[in-house]
């Protein structure tokens, strides 16, 4: 079979959600299928770390799709000529987004509704467009997959749309986050926290991610306890940040907190299994793979009680109102003061993260994308 697969977030060393999505599903996908001939479709100049195998034809489609307006050039112009002149048989698009003037079969994952229930979380460039076209990408997709089951029956009850075409199949976590020994999370606390133990937030430093709460609420924490914590955040900062600077610039406690910036992915994995536990209180998650991987790393979860976050972690996780900064103090507090309860949500995350593999989701997708499921 001729799969063409949109692959513009393949973006060497700026692997973020959508790119590490694609990354881990068409890498397997394409060795695992060497009977396929995958075309990827890069807006720009690809890596070639990114052509997987031999069975891969890497096209590069002009422009780059980073706006509005070039996202109709893209997929509505572009795209339609190029699936016909690879004569592509199925078109499976990982990034929330279609060809509306295609014919071609169609699979698409909507990882979440975000642009229609929080318009004011996303670049003012890209809103309008979103709010206008994400519901006609849903309706135009022969099949739709969602990343969780909270995001399934969302776009049912937002959109409308009928639940029959719509499959759940859930992430899975790179191999790279594991447990490390006591050891080597004592190296990766001198170098990063002063050889301090430390609460750790990974993702987009934005709002929506709920990280001025999260500010204060450790401000609170550390108001009422006075342990040597620090908070580190790995991220970059997004378009939207005037209120994260605002809290920490407020804070009392803003010497204990850390800005690392976008963090090498073996850095990171080493983060997650030193901390003390992961904070990931987000108002609203689609999956919430860092909740996965801290639990992969044999590392507490703190999570908001909201969107996907009870799917994925179950019961490995302490649960906290996501609007309410007392009571994620007080989770924070409870980790820190009971480690014989953080250690029986470590044990519950063991059992947990069984659920969730990268190679049975590009298993379970190529038979939706091949139309054999």
């Amino acid at each position: 079979m001729r799969i063409a697969v949109n692959t513009r977030f393949l973006l060497p060393d700026q692997l973020e959600g959508f790119g590490w999505y694609t990354h881990e599903i068409m890498r397997r996908m394409v060795i695992n299928h060497p009977e396929d001939t995958f075309i990827f479709l890069f807006d720009r100049a690809y890596d070639p770390r990114f052509v997987y195998a031999s069975n891969v034809k890497p096209v590069v489609v002009p422009p780059q799709a980073r706006h509005p307006v070039l996202f109709r050039i893209w997929f509505d112009w572009m795209l339609p000529r190029i699936l016909r002149r690879e004569r592509a048989e199925v078109f499976f698009s990982p990034d929330s987004m279609c060809s509306l003037s295609s014919d071609i079969r169609t699979v698409m994952t909507c990882h979440d509704l975000v642009p229609l229930h929080f318009p004011g979380q996303v670049a003012a460039r890209h809103r309008g467009f979103l709010l206008r076209f994400l519901p006609r990408f849903l309706r135009r997709a022969d099949h739709v997959l969602t990343v969780s089951e909270y995001v399934r029956q969302d776009i049912v009850q937002t959109c409308g749309i009928d639940a029959a075409k719509i499959t759940t199949v859930h992430n899975g976590c790179r191999d790279i986050f594991k447990p490390i020994q006591d050891i080597e999370k004592q190296q990766v606390r001198d170098y990063f926290s002063e050889g301090k133990p430390y609460f750790f937030y990974t993702g987009a430093i934005h709002p929506r991610k709920n990280i001025p709460r999260l500010i204060r609420a450790f401000d609170q924490f550390k108001m009422r306890t006075g342990v040597p914590v620090l908070l580190l955040l790995a991220g970059r900062f997004a378009w939207q940040t005037g209120e994260v600077r605002t809290a920490y610039e407020q804070v009392q406690s803003r010497a204990d907190i850390r800005f690392l910036g976008y963090v090498p992915e073996a850095d990171l994995a080493r983060l997650m299994a030193s901390a003390l536990a992961l904070t990931y209180v987000s108002l609203s998650e689609g999956f919430g793979l860092p909740v996965l991987e801290a639990m992969s790393c044999d590392t507490p979860v703190v999570a908001a009680n909201a969107g996907s976050l009870p799917e994925v972690a179950g019961a490995a996780a302490l649960y906290v109102d996501p609007l309410s900064e007392s009571s994620m103090a007080a989770g924070l507090e409870k980790i820190y003061a009971e480690p014989a309860f953080a250690q029986s949500l470590v044990e519950k995350g063991r059992q947990q993260r069984g659920q969730f593999s990268w190679d049975r989701a590009a298993a379970e997708i190529y038979k939706i994308v091949r139309g054999e499921a």
